[in-house]
């Protein structure tokens, strides 16, 4: 389904946590706020309700919602894409735990490095 452009809607990429619902993902997005006391950036998650039409997404995966009109009562973010998917970070992280968000972001620069490197 394309979506026509309304002015500027906001897109985050964070990993999916839950699958459990129909049409529905939970994804976990990690951001770095500054302690205004303490001088040191902390990491704080926040989970949103997003739509995945198709249920493409798994769980581990990393993704990008946009957001969107209403379309219950806690989901306002549709899924865009799916940036990497669960069975490469699988690899290198055992299938008994789901992924953290910061292993992600490790493994993400970690394997963008190897790319500019072979480029």
């Amino acid at each position: 389904m394309k979506e026509k452009e309304r002015g500027r809607r906001k897109e985050l990429v964070g990993v999916v946590t839950s699958t459990a619902m129909q049409k529905t993902i939970t994804v976990a997005v990690e951001r770095l706020k500054f302690h205004p006391i303490y001088k040191k950036g902390v990491k704080r998650t926040k989970k949103y309700k997003a739509h995945d039409e198709e249920n493409k997404a798994k769980v581990g995966d990393v993704v990008r919602i946009r957001e969107c009109r209403p379309l219950s009562k806690t989901k306002r973010w549709r899924l865009v894409e799916i940036i990497k998917t669960a069975e490469v970070l699988r690899k290198q992280i055992s299938e008994d735990e789901i992924p953290n968000i910061s292993e992600v972001d490790e493994l993400l620069k970690t394997e963008s490095a190897e790319e500019q490197m072979e480029q």
